[in-house]
């Protein structure tokens, strides 16, 4: 039987330590922006002039009918062919955001399409605007409800963004796969990178769910 060898982690920690950093830069980055489209993408759709809705509606359907890693390619390998180039990191967060923005789009409109019709009523009723209704009274208790499921998905972002090492963007699985391929101990480095999602899931899930509270939460209990 095989004796587990770890004793080079500390020969390929500042590896390791960048890739993880460049993980979880690509995927916070990635996520904040794709929120903020996914956010635009669900009011367009539910609020917006009817010509403009069939716009999101066909991104919304692109993205989630097709693989990221194919979205991937196409920004990095395709992209440039048309005179845009993009270096890899770039294009790594440009599919997240992408990606991501789709398919938090659609949480949040059910987040939002899940609100009372009441709720509306009561802020029409008080003469506020319409974007002052969407802003105070549909938007905060939507996201509330879905915050949740959007944590989640932002945590499958982040597994997601293990395929942008297939472009050489140097993240937690580029790292791990560079140090297997020189110490040859497979098994151990792809259980101390496993350990390293696990790790930023956790840690991803519980900031979230601090940002929940502090934003959503509390500001609509109270």
């Amino acid at each position: 039987m095989e004796i587990l060898d770890f004793g080079w982690i500390g020969e390929y920690r500042d590896l390791l330590l960048a890739g993880l950093l460049t993980t979880v830069w690509i995927t916070m980055v990635g996520g904040f922006a794709g929120f903020i489209i996914g956010l635009a993408c669900a009011w367009c759709r539910i609020f917006g002039p009817s010509g403009l809705r069939p716009l999101p509606s066909g991104y919304v359907e692109l993205i989630r009918n097709t693989p990221f890693l194919v979205q991937l390619y196409f920004i990095y390998f395709a992209l440039p062919s048309m005179g845009v180039s993009l270096s890899a990191t770039a294009a790594a967060m440009l599919a997240i955001i992408i990606n991501f923005g789709a398919y938090g789009g659609e949480i949040i409109r059910a987040g939002i399409e899940a609100t009372p019709k009441g709720q509306f009523e009561a802020g029409a009723s008080l003469a506020m605007l319409p974007g002052q209704v969407f802003r105070h009274i549909v938007l905060k208790p939507a996201l509330a409800r879905i915050w949740p499921a959007l944590t989640s998905q932002l945590i499958l972002v982040m597994f997601g963004s293990a395929v942008v090492s297939q472009i050489s963007v140097e993240d937690l699985t580029y790292a791990a796969n560079f140090i297997q391929s020189r110490n040859f101990r497979a098994l151990e480095t792809y259980v101390v990178a496993t350990l390293a999602y696990l790790f930023l899931a956790t840690l991803l899930r519980q900031l979230m769910k601090c940002i929940g509270w502090l934003f959503l939460t509390r500001r609509v209990k109270g």
